[in-house]
């Protein structure tokens, strides 16, 4: 087979076409998406003939006339460490702002407008899941079978998802269990990770006839060449607007329970368009859809100055505070995770310039001027007060914020791990990275620690993960909150670092 190799080299020709048809690295059956490990992810770059020159204006190589075309070496693939580098960040922000957001609630959520470290572990989980569905739907032998997949997937993420955050669990601290199904919540982080997964997926299975094998010239070509994907993100975009702006957002009731018992409130509402905690169609959505039995109870807004005196800080509820403060709220709620959809697309696109150019220079460069777009987006829908970057109702402005931060940092990320090799300093990221799961679980959701605290002496309190926490480090510090900020970085973050290294060196993983 006669191939042009300065096509070769621009990616403008598959590798499998070249090399070995039946070689292929991105088959549907390897378990990849935002949670686990996907250990089908592997670096596309091939070998440079000797004497290409770029030409960056047209995409093609020049040679001079009459000159022997060089040979083309075939070498293996190299996995893309930075995937795995950046989903492991995730899960460790995760554990840091969960587990020490209650010391520094600085770092927490933010109580409604504006966005924080804690923020941005959800896009992130998004962006990483649309970068991993490209590569692992890059070649579908079977339409039908790959549908079949994604949905068992998805199935796979929502049962854990309930069961981890529905109520269910109460781990670590709390040794009971069992759920009132009258109470029972039914989103969550897992969940919203499945539904994104699965349009996403849906989209880039179902599109695959129409996928092109060779990009157009032009910078814009790889919008075009994709374009129901980004339809299908743009078709999300307009659902969630039509629907926070125009939706009537009537008035509500509800129960609150607390130690004095319970109390029913009624929040005044009658109006559209309304982009604050009470009177949101995001909020309108849910209570409809899921009923308000079964939203998040402890919605972060109680910090708001509103609420407490305590802010930004939790602390208990002013005199006279507004009806709503007393209410709950679904931060991973259905509207709202109709908009995470353009999260899982632009990891897509993300995906799609690793899977078709293979020069450093042009991945960059296309990636960091979308997140560099991005963020001036964010910036001025949210300073001019058109759409402020809000978390909990997944904002327009709030996805663009998130979506070109994880960009940049994927970008330097790149730079780091996969360009110039530093990959040392940051394989203990890659380990959690390819274990996330084993990791969201036990460590995040708090399942080891709750497991552990199972085992106490004389009274529940008397544990050894609540031992190690007050003897080791908040006394020998003698400071709760530094001595907290302690335990997660080294009794967390850093023990599920090495024992995610070691299952790496033994070859296990847990997947999905």
């Amino acid at each position: 087979m006669t191939v042009d190799p300065r096509r070769m080299e621009e990616g403008l020709i598959h590798k499998a076409s070249v090399l070995d048809h039946k070689d292929d690295d991105h088959n549907i059956s390897q378990k990849v998406d935002g949670i686990d490990g996907g250990h089908g992810i592997n670096n596309e770059k091939e070998a440079r003939p000797s004497g290409a020159v770029e030409d960056h204006e047209s995409g093609f190589g020049d040679h001079k006339a009459g000159e022997q075309q060089p040979v083309l070496v075939p070498t293996k693939n190299k996995r893309v460490a930075t995937l795995d580098a950046f989903r492991g960040l995730t899960i460790v922000i995760m554990i840091l702002v969960d587990d020490g957001g209650g010391a520094y609630e600085r770092i927490d959520h933010s109580p409604w407008n504006g966005c924080t470290l804690a923020d941005f572990v959800m896009p992130f989980f998004l962006f990483i899941v649309g970068v991993a569905v490209a590569l692992a739907l890059k070649k579908i032998p079977k339409i039908n079978d790959t549908i079949k997949k994604i949905t068992l997937r998805t199935l796979k993420l929502l049962f854990w998802g309930i069961l981890l955050q529905g109520g269910y669990s109460h781990a670590p601290d709390d040794l009971s269990y069992g759920v009132d199904m009258k109470q029972i919540r039914w989103c969550g982080i897992l969940q919203r990770i499945a539904l994104v997964y699965f349009i996403v997926a849906l989209i880039e299975t179902l599109a695959t006839k129409r996928r092109p094998t060779v990009l157009q010239p032009g910078h814009l070509s790889i919008f075009t060449a994709y374009r129901w994907q980004w339809i299908g993100g743009f078709v999300a975009f307009v659902i969630y607007m039509i629907t926070t702006y125009a939706l009537y957002v009537p008035d509500w009731s509800f129960v609150a329970h607390d130690h004095h018992g319970a109390k029913g409130y009624t929040v005044k509402c009658g109006m559209r368009g309304h982009l604050g905690p009470a009177c949101n169609a995001v909020g309108h959505v849910d209570r409809k859809v899921w009923g308000i039995n079964h939203l998040y109870s402890s919605p972060v807004w109680s910090r708001l100055k509103a609420c407490t005196l305590s802010y930004p800080n939790s602390g208990p509820l002013r005199e006279g505070a507004p009806t709503w403060c007393h209410a709950p709220f679904e931060p991973e709620g259905l509207l709202s995770t109709i908009s995470a959809i353009l999260s899982g697309t632009i990891g897509i696109h993300y995906g799609h310039v690793l899977i078709h150019f293979k020069g450093h220079s042009e991945r960059l460069q296309q990636w960091i001027s979308m997140a560099l777009g991005l963020l001036i987006i964010a910036i001025i829908l949210h300073f001019t007060d058109a759409i402020p970057i809000n978390k909990q109702l997944y904002s327009f402005s709030y996805v663009c914020f998130t979506a070109g931060a994880a960009g940049i940092v994927f970008s330097g990320f790149y730079i780091l791990i996969d360009v110039w090799g530093w990959r040392t300093p940051f394989l203990f990221l890659e380990w959690i990275g390819m274990n996330a799961m084993l990791v969201f679980v036990l460590g995040a959701q708090g399942i080891l620690a709750g497991f552990v605290n199972g085992w106490y002496y004389k009274n529940p309190n008397n544990t050894l993960v609540n031992w190690i926490q007050t003897h080791v480090f908040i006394n020998v510090w003698n400071s709760e909150r530094l001595g907290t900020l302690l335990y997660v970085i080294f009794a967390e973050i850093t023990f599920w670092g090495v024992v995610a290294g070691i299952l790496h060196k033994l070859g296990i993983y847990w997947k999905l």
